[in-house]
């Protein structure tokens, strides 16, 4: 059965969300345990604006959910899934070595990230 791209259109948004090296990074981050942005900023080395930025578009998502903590917020994986698929990636990186960031059909310019610390199933 041939899929439409209307079909497909939700797992390519899903992917793209996960595509940028910051909100990849915070979900990694995330996956170990509950984070304050002040936490996300001083332990990934993004700016503030950035991770907020990057925080509104996972909870767009449903991906980030939040509870308030005094003046702050929480912020923390919204589903348990979300585990699951960080370390099927990290599995499907580690089997297939370098070829996804070698392979120059896939390549595009990816922003320099300071070290997250960690693989993608850290505390999955």
């Amino acid at each position: 059965m041939e899929l439409r791209r209307v079909e497909l259109a939700p797992a390519a948004a899903l992917f793209r969300s996960l595509g940028d090296p910051g909100r990849l990074a915070i979900l990694r981050r995330l996956a170990v345990g509950e984070a304050r942005v002040i936490d996300l900023v001083a332990e990934l080395g993004l700016a503030q604006a950035t991770v907020s930025a990057h925080l509104a578009c996972l909870r767009g998502c449903r991906l980030v959910a939040s509870r308030p903590l005094g003046r702050a917020s929480l912020f923390r994986l919204a589903r348990p899934e979300l585990h699951d698929l960080l370390a099927a990636a990290e599995a499907v990186l580690t089997a297939t070595g370098s070829a996804v960031a070698l392979c120059p059909e896939c390549r595009a310019p990816v922003a320099a990230m300071p070290p997250a610390g960690g693989s993608a199933a850290s505390g999955a």
